[in-house]
């Protein structure tokens, strides 16, 4: 699979920074917001936004259930920030009503790491991604708590657990989508290619 197809999910957040990331890491990137548009993608992006209304809008547009089975399934898929949030078998502090599509067995405590007022830039040693550190933008990020024993700790920032990856899902606290540094998408899109 020399250019996989990789869909960013377009509910809500930062979708076109996702889309030029993946494009710089050599996929072919376009939006994802009905269940329809899920076929023919051999991979899937989360992006960061406000986890809650990633969950209602993704029952509302019909898509929460044909994602979860696709997860089930191997459909490779990466999620930063509320897109960890949204990969974790368990919310420790969820809203009322909050769902999520799992994948990856992890506890996440929304905006763990604070308000949006005390958001920062960090870097941040990822497994797997070679060339030092990359920048980590932490907006209002969440923090796993723990993980289940299959799943693969890349990164940890101020001791907590800011990376994952179990199966073919894979999960950052930060956004390397807004810092122009593209090799977690790259690592992303490798992930993909083997899956393939």
């Amino acid at each position: 699979m020399s250019r996989p197809t990789i869909g960013v999910l377009a509910l809500q957040g930062d979708v076109r920074e996702h889309l030029t990331a993946l494009a710089a890491a050599d996929a072919a990137a376009g939006p994802v917001r009905r269940p329809e548009e899920l076929a023919g993608l051999d991979g899937l992006v989360i992006p960061g936004g406000e986890s809650t209304t990633i969950s209602k809008l993704a029952v509302l547009f019909g898509v929460m259930e044909p994602l979860r089975a696709a997860i089930r399934a191997g459909l490779p898929v990466y999620g930063s920030c509320a897109g960890l949030i949204m990969l974790a078998d368990k919310i420790l502090d969820p809203r009322s009503g909050q769902e999520t599509f799992g994948g990856i067995d992890m506890i996440v405590r929304r905006n763990a790491f604070g308000r949006q007022n005390e958001s920062f830039e960090a870097s941040v040693e990822v497994a797997g991604v070679e060339g030092g550190p990359v920048e980590g933008v932490f907006i209002r990020a969440p923090w796993v708590e723990s993980v289940g024993a299959q799943a693969q700790v890349l990164a940890e920032y101020g001791g907590h657990i800011v990376a994952v990856r179990q199966g073919n899902a894979m999960a950052t606290s930060f956004h390397p989508e807004l810092t122009g540094d593209h090799r977690v998408h790259e690592l992303f899109v490798a992930a993909v290619r083997a899956a393939g």
